[in-house]
């Protein structure tokens, strides 16, 4: 099989197209025809020699990637839930080694669901990672209530345009940062109100969030809590609940934590119910072939991507 190896950190150029043999499964897991990757921040991060790289390097062949939407063509002997024929998506082996930027991929079933057949694969691909990030972080930690002020940064981007959606179908009144230019896109996703970063001081604005998603880092995540009432949460998923903003949010009464995302065939089959409901949209700006990576890569490292970047593997 055709797989893009990272042999030597670097820029998008050092992704190399390998020939490698298909993977063997485990028996609890499935042998799987990716269709669609989808491209994140942390494969471009890892693919630098950062983030995730030193420990995917211990079992090398660095293969970077986790979101694979695609068919399954072989179940290990304790699969009970897929067979071959079906189509399935989800993030695979996160924060381990995922290997989805190949043509085949070994998955564990618990990793993934049942692809909506109502949603195509690039759209699927897309719903993996960053969506799942969305609803563990509104849903399984911040514990979002009907009628709370939610404050989402980034709102146009991966994470940020599924939070809008999830937060909206939980009865949130929901607030989104973006610029000017992205400010139709996340009033449809459903934003009550959209802030412009690049006019306002969001926490001159917002000063009785709930809850806050923050994506951006520390300095953000210092200055959210301003916009937080007592006792509400923010949550950060680039690690900016550090050591300053963990004290200043106990003198504000504010519960602020980390969080990293996890795979979970459970939350990805609450996200595919959503999808297939048309509930839950998935958008998609940029599609690149599978050879054209490097360039896949290039746009999401712009941090100007509206919604996600996906990868068509044929």
């Amino acid at each position: 099989m055709k797989a893009l190896v990272v042999k030597e950190p670097g820029a998008p150029e050092s992704l190399q197209l390998t020939e490698l043999d298909k993977p063997t499964i485990k028996d609890d897991e499935v042998l799987v025809k990716v269709r669609a990757i989808s491209i994140n921040p942390v494969d471009t991060k890892t693919r630098e020699g950062k983030a995730l790289y030193n420990t995917l390097k211990e079992t090398a062949p660095v293969i970077p990637g986790w979101d694979i939407s695609g068919e399954v063509v072989e179940a290990g002997a304790k699969v009970t839930y897929f067979k071959p024929g079906d189509e399935v998506f989800g993030m695979v082996n996160f924060p381990g080694h995922g290997k989805a930027y190949a043509e085949y991929v070994a998955a564990p079933e618990a990793h993934l669901a049942h692809k909506p057949a109502n949603i195509p694969h690039h759209e699927a691909a897309a719903a993996t990672l960053a969506a799942l990030t969305a609803w563990q972080v509104l849903v399984n930690e911040a514990d979002i209530q009907p009628g709370q002020r939610v404050l989402i940064h980034a709102a146009a981007g991966g994470v940020g345009h599924f939070a809008v959606q999830i937060a909206k179908y939980f009865k949130a009144f929901v607030i989104g940062t973006a610029s000017k230019e992205n400010h139709d896109f996340i009033m449809n996703m459903g934003a009550d109100e959209q802030i412009d970063y690049n006019e306002y001081k969001v926490e001159d604005v917002v000063m009785d969030a709930d809850i806050v998603l923050d994506s951006l880092g520390e300095e953000n995540s210092l200055r959210s809590l301003k916009c937080l009432k007592e006792g509400g949460k923010l949550v950060s998923i680039l690690g900016g609940a550090k050591e300053a903003v963990q004290e200043e949010a106990k003198k504000r009464n504010i519960e602020a934590k980390n969080y990293l995302v996890h795979s979970s065939c459970e939350d990805m089959a609450k996200i595919a119910d959503l999808m297939s409901q048309g509930k839950l949209t998935a958008h998609v700006s940029h599609v690149y072939d599978f050879e054209d990576m490097a360039k896949a890569h290039e746009q999401v490292e712009t941090r100007k991507t509206r919604g996600k970047v996906v990868v068509h593997v044929s």
